[in-house]
């Protein structure tokens, strides 16, 4: 399963109204198009923004309505914190804020932020005698996780999810977390005074860079209660991503993590070492699921130009060589875990492109990978349709009925 994050699109005026996957020379991606059966989908329902860590669990054939219970525990897993049953878990960003004001959500997207993160770690180790454990992530990512008693997750988010906005104040969804409300804005003003005069932040002024100086928290959860991946479906599996919300999902539900060397969210990554990454966990697992952030990155930027030439130049080739290796033992499926257009910067409720190749797998007379594919033998499904669909084409489903 190859998901390309965020890579729908919206039609671009200034590129002849086309997304960017239908103006991008993707012949490998159109490969897989060609020789299989193809449709749209709604990762989540129609009419409904999905989130990665939503769309993520649907796309894998769990009922994110029934299971979801924030984005925190995924992000928590994702840095290798071993998360406790009553543990609230946050997704944390490092931001830039001036005045009051958030001016950069992502503090230019800053790349490294281990050596901050462990200030904060070594800093604020307790409030009001709850355990805080706080590490980086992937990028201008982090996770926070607080341990003890009388604790809730029914808080609201700091992050005002615009620039140029002041931080929102978590406030308490019940009673039962208002201690909880009180320990994060301690958490969050501590924070920023190791912030305020770290050498680290300094030398981002020095090289004109905006400081990380603010943290904005989402997504507060508990781990949910999931069931194993290989016992549900009878496959062992593995993730290949670089993106620590994507691990940690892959680790709540038992499939094995690897990050190849040089891989990263966005648009430096190097897909190379993914698709060698890909080919090796094909030797030894029944399922593989390759994730590429990229895409989704420049799409939040605006950039379709990037968007383009990330398709074109990193992301098909890298397809390609995993299709070397691929042969009718295999069946390979493209999509995306959901929209972010150009033009929104943010996910929508668009349907996703959808292309399943393998043996034995009907074709239709679609040529090519893009928003397209809705005029494929697979018509438009829902996110929860997709592992039953592909489980039946390789045999392991049963029969409903006499």
């Amino acid at each position: 399963m190859i998901i390309l994050d965020g890579v729908g699109d919206r039609p671009i005026k200034k590129i002849g109204k086309k997304t960017p996957l239908e103006k991008a020379n993707t012949p490998n991606l159109d490969k897989i198009a060609k020789n299989g059966i193809n449709g749209i989908m709604d990762p989540i329902s129609p009419g409904t923004r999905p989130g990665s860590d939503t769309a993520h669990l649907s796309l894998l054939g769990y009922k994110p309505k029934e299971t979801y219970r924030g984005r925190g525990p995924f992000e928590a897993a994702g840095t290798g914190i071993d998360i406790k049953e009553n543990d609230i878990c946050f997704r944390v960003n490092y931001a830039t804020k001036k005045d009051n004001k958030i001016i950069d959500r992502r503090a230019n997207r800053i790349k490294k932020t281990k050596e901050i993160s462990k200030s904060i770690k070594n800093n604020i180790k307790n409030i009001e005698g709850t355990e805080i454990i706080f590490k980086d992530s992937t990028a201008h990512r982090a996770a926070l996780v607080l341990r003890g008693e009388e604790l809730s997750d029914k808080i609201t988010r700091s992050d005002p999810k615009e620039t140029n906005k002041p931080p929102e104040k978590m406030e308490p969804l019940e009673k039962d977390a208002e201690k909880t409300a009180r320990i994060l804005k301690k958490f969050i003003q501590r924070a920023e005074r190791v912030l305020k005069n770290h050498p680290a932040n300094k030398k981002r002024k020095k090289q004109n860079k905006l400081p990380a100086n603010t943290l904005l928290l989402r997504g507060a959860g508990k781990t949910p209660d999931v069931q194993n991946f290989q016992k549900k479906y009878g496959l062992k599996g593995t993730i290949i991503s670089a993106t620590g919300l994507i691990q940690g999902i892959g680790k709540i539900i038992g499939l094995d993590v690897v990050q190849p060397k040089g891989t990263t969210c966005g648009y430096d990554s190097n897909l190379n070492n993914k698709s060698k990454a890909t080919k090796k966990a094909l030797k030894n697992n029944d399922f593989v699921l390759l994730h590429i952030k990229g895409g989704d990155e420049v799409s939040h930027d605006g950039d379709y130009k990037k968007k383009i030439d990330f398709l074109e130049n990193k992301v098909d080739s890298a397809i390609g060589n995993v299709l070397e290796s691929i042969n009718n033992r295999f069946l390979t499926i493209l999509t995306a875990d959901h929209s972010t257009p150009i033009s929104i910067k943010d996910h929508s409720a668009d349907p996703v492109p959808l292309s399943i190749m393998g043996e034995g797998t009907r074709t239709d007379e679609v040529k090519s990978f893009d928003e397209n594919t809705y005029q494929g033998g697979l018509c438009r499904i829902k996110g929860k349709n997709l592992f039953p669909i592909s489980l039946d084409l390789i045999n392991k489903t049963h029969k409903f009925g006499a």
